[in-house]
């Protein structure tokens, strides 16, 4: 099981992430995953998915179902391409989107990016680190990522920021 503590500048409380991968087959795996509100002690996010793997299209495709506090419950299908822009793969631009939809199929909101990633290895010994620069097409916000071996930092034009600790 994968388990994080994360915390948002939009936020009053630590969340604890945790997240599990049950594999289905070589290419595909149900995985679900939650966050626990330490404020109040209560999920404030539950989904599960099923997601399979086209590796040499290098892209993935998930759809499944999703329960926060504000939005109930949701439908989700969601898909991403990477594109290696060197030949080691460590330079890639990704494109990725999804789109959620409520339980009457009423309301829908999408979200869509394109992104550079550069994976830089042994950065210092022992240590990789990986930069992201991207752009939020739907709500036209550029972002940055930093992320190094378990620590993370997601910040973006507006001033939102995140930081996540992997355990």
């Amino acid at each position: 099981m994968e388990t994080s503590i994360r915390y948002g500048g939009d936020s009053t409380a630590l969340r604890i992430h945790a997240k599990e991968k049950f594999p289905i087959d070589s290419k595909t795996h149900f995985q679900v995953h939650g966050e626990l509100d330490t404020e109040n002690g209560a999920p404030s996010y539950l989904s599960a998915m099923i997601r399979h793997f086209y590796p040499d299209l290098s892209a993935c495709l998930g759809v499944g179902v999703q329960y926060d506090r504000q939005e109930k419950l949701r439908y989700t299908v969601r898909g991403k391409k990477a594109f290696p822009v060197t030949t080691n793969g460590l330079v890639r631009f990704n494109i990725k989107g999804r789109c959620d939809v409520d339980k009457e199929f009423r309301e829908r909101k999408s979200r869509g990016a394109a992104e550079f990633t550069w994976d830089i290895l042994n950065f210092k010994k022992d240590q990789d680190v990986r930069l992201r620069v991207g752009y939020e097409v739907i709500d036209k916000v550029p972002y940055l990522q930093i992320r190094e071996n378990n620590w993370m930092l997601n910040v973006d034009i507006n001033g939102k920021w995140n930081v996540r600790y992997d355990l």
